[in-house]
């Protein structure tokens, strides 16, 4: 099988899609060219070189790192066409105007190199009909590929086949965007906004519809259909403002165009609130003002009748709320027997994709596990609407829904399909199973795709109902008990992976026991050992916490029995556990996504390696509850600043280490891993992975890669060359004036200070060379002093109880 390999990139259009999308490719270390028009003003490039400076200052950010924008090449579509041919993929995104595609097509389609794959990133025009004019041998490389906004952030591309597109084509495009650029890609029939777009929008008008009949306010519609419902916390206004008014009715205006024929065509019909909005250039958050407008630090709501802004705020009835929190089939019949009109309202919206998901399945999808996964990755539901009805009871559901339309509630009388009721689906209670997901077009359960790409995926997001393997309970179990699993994947008996139990997987005494037991068991039969975390994996949006930190809450009983100093042997236990992890004579592998805070941070950095996915924030912040790092990440600090300062011939030690200095005491998170290698957290050996479905796959390769190498850890009883106190005097100096300033309070620069002291090594002369026991005593001493001040325990205090810092 010959190779797939992207090269180049052309992207067309400079607007905030193809921008972003270009953004995403440069995040990916793939070369991109970016093309527009010619500016009639400056130079030719202006639009491109606008566009690209833009993306600097978008928030959330589209780049990893700012500074990766200027590694976008700008061009126009006048002087240079011919850098078309050096690109293996070339994707259309400029507005959504069959007639200005065309145009654009035409002037393009003799420059595209003889094998580049030719793609469109339109949210529903027909692909088939953006073909007409195309050759055959064009034709065939020719397909949609739809990127959800922000393309960086959303986990969703459809991709989009004509009858004419080689399916090789669809299949090399498939495992590019899977694994290179990290997507879940749904392949969805040419058909009027394809699947999410179709769903999603209905579901959003079947909202204004229900909301308007029961006369709910649009906050409290948000508090109602957001994380409440298991859906993204922006809900459904707040979504439309973020995704753009303009754009919302644009959707609208392609299924009012394209399906006038279609039995839920009134309900398409561009609602009247957001006509108004739209035509008064409320746009969103892009103007300032939709839905919502904020006036100062206070959000307003709009009030549908009376069309002006009031305080927003409102929240679901207690009752309603209640009902929410039951299991599916409970609580979908506490819904739809309430008298409670959000309760009504909630069974309205539920009936009402239930009947629309059923009536369009054949014609939209492949399988219901396409509509499901759509849904999930690209409008942010933790599970999708057949889902939601195979796990609320399939029959009495599909019944009751019926009776709905036969009544005249439902917002169409168009009847379920035979289908529901009889036969395979009926049989199995759902329309996912072992065998896979409901196809109507084949009349069977059909499986996922089985493409090699998705070899490298442990644990492919599941769907409710089918037979997928719950990563917290797959593969071989060594041990396990109430803080940690040790096990071993199905089919690899080499690699041992720990899994934490606790909450947002933080690590406490127990925690490290079983890292410690893990390590053992690594180093008498295993190749190495893998820290991964599966929570979430299954869920939404993949990519759960790799680990929030130290669990300060398994902390207060020694505090509260013996104080601050209490307390030492728990961050004594910490210490030689991290070292324990360094020094551990196979490989230990952190495999990170979500957030690698504090002692999770720590624990990546004395791994053998680190594996992170793309979306990793990580940080040293312990400042937040009043203390210092001490489980060995200011050590860390300190020894790689002495080697890079060594690797420069230098031995102004403090030049290397003020950057790491910066990142504690300002408890700086880094905004990727991209950035996160920038930080010094990654190293320029540790790989970054796109897809977090891939995490484990790649981090265990690494075990073997390293084990393969003849691995050794480090020498142990390294001495190394520090800063000093006069390092410390200089970096007090600078801390005096911010607290003088006021920029920092007087509890700030006593944490700073610690800090200082123990990446400068204490009260030593400048090069005096030390251990790394001397470093962590450092780290323990300011760490046990501050926990005994009064200020850092109102900060724990607040933490733990609000789970937000206080600034004291």
């Amino acid at each position: 099988m010959s190779n797939f390999i992207v090269k180049k990139v052309a992207v067309l259009g400079a607007g905030v899609m193809g921008a972003q999308i270009a953004a995403h490719l440069v995040n990916a270390r793939v070369p991109v060219v970016l093309f527009d028009l010619p500016a009639r003003e400056g130079p030719k490039n202006g639009i491109v070189l606008r566009a690209i400076e833009n993306l600097k200052k978008l928030s959330p950010a589209p780049l990893g790192l700012k500074d990766d924008a200027g590694l976008i090449r700008a061009a126009n579509y006048e002087d240079d066409l011919a850098l078309l041919k050096e690109c293996d993929l070339v994707i259309e995104a400029i507005a959504e105007r069959m007639d200005w595609k065309h145009d654009l097509y035409r002037k393009v389609a003799p420059h595209l190199g003889t094998d580049a794959i030719f793609a469109t990133n339109t949210s529903g025009l027909s692909i088939t009909a953006l073909s007409e004019g195309f050759d055959a041998e064009l034709k065939a490389r020719f397909c949609g590929v739809h990127f959800f906004n922000p393309p960086r952030y959303m986990h969703l591309v459809e991709l989009i086949p004509t009858e004419a597109t080689q399916p090789a084509i669809l299949d090399r495009l498939e495992a590019f965007l899977t694994t290179t650029l990290g997507k879940g890609v749904v392949r969805a029939k040419d058909t009027p906004n394809f699947i999410a777009n179709r769903v999603g929008i209905f579901s959003i008008l079947a909202v204004f519809a229900e909301a308007e009949k029961y006369g709910i306010p649009f906050d409290v519609v948000d508090d109602l259909t957001g994380s409440k419902l298991g859906r993204a916390k922006s809900a459904t206004f707040r979504t439309a403002d973020v995704v753009g008014l303009d754009t919302m009715a644009h959707v609208i205006k392609t299924m009012q165009d394209n399906l006038q024929d279609d039995p839920f065509a009134p309900v398409y019909r561009t609602p009247a609130v957001l006509k108004s909005l739209v035509d008064a250039g409320a746009l969103g958050q892009k103007t300032g003002a939709g839905f919502y407008r904020k006036e100062g630090k206070q959000i307003k709501v709009l009030d549908a009748r009376t069309g002006q802004y009031v305080d927003a705020g409102g929240k679901a009835d207690e009752i309603v709320a209640r009902m929410l929190k039951k299991e599916p089939a409970e609580r979908i019949k506490l819904l739809r027997e309430s008298g409670n009109p959000q309760a009504q309202f909630l069974w309205a919206i539920f009936r009402d994709v239930f009947h629309y998901i059923a009536v369009y399945l054949d014609q939209i999808a492949g399988s219901a596990a396409d509509v499901d996964l759509a849904i999930r990755w690209g409008f942010g539901w933790n599970s999708g609407p057949f889902e939601d009805w195979q796990a609320a009871g399939w029959q009495q559901v599909a019944q009751w829904v019926k009776e709905d339309i036969e009544a005249g509630k439902a917002l169409s009388k168009a009847p379920l399909p035979e289908w529901v009721f009889a036969g395979p689906v009926a049989d199995n209670q759902g329309v996912h199973s072992a065998q896979g997901s409901w196809s109507p077009a084949t009349q069977s359960f059909i499986g996922r795709s089985a493409l090699p790409v998705y070899r490298r995926q442990a644990f492919r997001a599941a769907l409710k109902g089918s037979d997928a393997v719950d990563p917290r309970k797959a593969g071989r179990t060594v041990e396990q008990n109430d803080a940690v699993r040790i096990w071993v994947c199905e089919g690899q008996d080499d690699v041992l992976v720990i899994s934490f139990n606790s909450k947002m997987n933080t690590i406490g005494p127990d925690t490290i026991d079983g890292l410690i037991r893990a390590i053992d068991l690594a180093e008498s039969a295993y190749k190495g050992l893998v820290v991964w975390q599966p929570t979430s994996l299954q869920l939404g949006a993949p990519g759960g916490p790799f680990s929030a930190g130290a669990n300060l809450e398994a902390a207060m009983p020694a505090f509260m029995m013996g104080g601050a100093k209490g307390v030492e042997p728990f961050v004594k236990k910490f210490q030689d556990g991290m070292m324990r992890v360094k020094y551990a004579a196979v490989p230990v592998v952190s495999a990170a996504s979500g957030i690698a805070l504090g002692g999770g941070c720590e624990l990546m950095l004395h791994s053998a390696r680190r594996v992170a996915a793309l979306e990793t924030y990580v940080g040293l912040v312990e400042v937040g509850v009043g203390l210092v790092p001490a489980g060995g990440g200011l050590k860390e600090a300190a020894l790689a600043a002495a080697r890079a300062a060594q690797a420069a011939g230098s031995t102004n030690y403090l030049q290397f280490l003020t950057q790491r200095f910066q990142n504690a005491a300002m408890a700086k998170v880094s905004a990727s891993a991209l950035e996160a290698r920038q930080m010094g957290y990654l190293q320029a050996g540790d790989p970054i992975v796109f897809n977090v479905h891939e995490l484990l796959h790649v981090a265990c390769s690494e075990v073997r890669a390293l084990h393969e190498a003849g691995y050794r850890p480090p020498a142990q009883g390294e001495l190394v060359p520090v800063a000093g106190r006069s390092g410390i005097a200089t970096i007090k100096a600078s801390l005096v004036n911010m607290r003088d300033g006021g920029f920092i309070s007087a509890h700030d620069f006593l944490i700073a200070s610690r800090i200082a002291e123990a990446v400068c090594g204490g009260d030593v002369e400048a090069g005096a060379l030390v251990s790394e026991e001397w470093l962590l005593a450092l780290e323990r001493r300011a760490f046990i002093e501050l926990l005994g001040n009064p200020k850092t325990q109102e900060r724990i205090m607040g933490m733990l109880q609000t789970g937000k810092p206080v600034r004291n």
